[in-house]
């Protein structure tokens, strides 16, 4: 039902994305990222994705490509990067060997504290402030694994290849939106509000949210009840939604 390349572009863009925002988010993951020079670690994947993780002044950002890393680590294919994230393997980098002490007590302690914000206990849960970022973090992680299944997935590009061009706005009031620009039924998903859109989907707030997001709730229900608005062109929407079924089967 799924396969090894999609799930390295999510776990590459949907999940290690999501770092620039747990810096944003987190003073703690903020403060365990700071160096005294910006450092940048790249990942490549044989016939899947590459990208290269800057990290600076407390903050990270994600670019494409690895052409300007200080550290490189390869995989030789996507389940073995798919491994990385699931703790199965262990990268050695082909470049930047004198930043493995940045790789041990930086890169990979930040990914833990990810790793524990996306894998809540129930009483995490139970600090407010705790989930609030974790359901933001969720949010972003959702939102961009969308764009990657709709462009990579043998179900998921067949209902991209049904959507109209423009700008999906997903959001949850009064919290945080992302916007998802289709153009020739490609996808790509930018973290931030749109300025303006073709359709939008709105979850009433942050509680409704992540209980959809723990399949807690059921998503037609809470429409039909008028706690999920939906605007603009629907069918744009229909379709995402049909893609949205496919990130629980790659993220559970």
């Amino acid at each position: 039902m799924t396969d090894a390349k999609t799930l390295a572009y999510i776990n590459m863009y949907a999940i290690l994305g999501t770092l620039e925002n747990l810096c944003e988010l987190d003073s703690e993951a903020s403060a365990l990222v700071k160096t005294k020079k910006p450092v940048s670690v790249g990942l490549a994947v044989t016939d899947g994705p590459s990208a290269t993780i800057t990290f600076k002044n407390g903050r990270c950002r994600m670019e494409q490509g690895i052409e300007n890393c200080d550290v490189l680590l390869p995989f030789s294919s996507c389940e073995k990067f798919n491994g990385l994230i699931d703790g199965t393997v262990t990268p050695i980098p082909c470049k930047g060997f004198s930043k493995i002490g940045f790789l041990l007590k930086k890169f990979t302690p930040l990914t833990d504290k990810l790793s524990a914000y996306l894998r809540p206990s129930e009483e995490d849960l139970k600090d407010d402030r705790f989930f609030e970022i974790s359901t933001k973090l969720m949010f972003y992680v959702i939102t961009v694994a969308l764009s990657q299944i709709g462009n990579n997935d043998a179900i998921g590009t067949f209902s991209a290849s049904l959507i109209d061009d423009g700008i999906i706005e997903v959001s949850i009031k009064d919290c945080v939106s992302a916007g998802i620009r289709v153009k020739d039924h490609h996808m790509v998903t930018i973290k931030e509000k749109p300025e303006t859109f073709r359709s939008k989907m709105e979850f009433n707030d942050i509680r409704l949210a992540r209980d959809l997001f723990d399949g807690k709730v059921n998503a037609v229900a809470c429409i039909g009840e008028g706690k999920i608005g939906m605007f603009g062109l629907v069918s744009m929407i229909d379709n995402v939604n049909r893609i949205l079924d496919r990130v629980a089967l790659y993220l559970a």
